[in-house]
């Protein structure tokens, strides 16, 4: 690459020293992604939005600052973002990638959308079982209806009791 290509191909987002970089969230998917991590109001977050990619066309990317997420909270987010990649920042360089990967049972992060479904009625955590992951389907432990990824909603810990339903990502 020129020194003129150089000086044109710059980051559009800063680098950060520390902490979790999640890329190739689908475009207009990052406010959903993060939501689903519940993350601190005091942790220091930069968000991209439709991004472009020469994977995907375009696509979101998080940074968080001071935080290496744990497998299991990535995974979290595979729903919203099957594809997207973590990388582990320290010292300014990525010293670890992981792909995020559906977990086989689902606890706590979706809503059961059948209204009659005793985890809608009832003080119990939701529970659900990946049947698929191209199209996403899942099915409730419990009412063991099977849901697509368009009829899911996804649950956010709030505080320390209360569980907010966040509708149709």
């Amino acid at each position: 690459m020129d020194k003129k290509n150089k000086e044109i191909k710059k980051l559009r987002v800063d680098a950060i020293k520390e902490g979790t970089v999640i890329d190739h969230i689908p475009p207009s998917k990052a406010l959903d992604v993060i939501k689903i991590l519940r993350l601190k109001k005091t942790d220091i977050v930069t968000i991209g939005i439709n991004f472009p990619s020469k994977k995907h066309g375009k696509k979101d990317i998080i940074k968080i600052e001071n935080k290496e997420l744990t497998e299991k909270e990535a995974n979290r987010i595979a729903l919203i973002a099957p594809d997207a990649t973590l990388n582990i920042i320290k010292d300014y360089n990525v010293i670890k990638k992981m792909e995020i990967k559906l977990p086989h049972v689902l606890e706590g992060i979706i809503k059961c959308p059948n209204p009659n479904c005793i985890s809608n009625n009832e003080p119990i955590v939701s529970k659900f079982f990946l049947i698929s992951e191209k199209p996403v389907k899942v099915r409730c432990a419990y009412c063991e209806r099977i849901f697509s990824s368009d009829e899911i909603e996804y649950l956010i810990w709030i505080l320390k009791e209360k569980w907010v339903w966040l509708v149709n990502f």
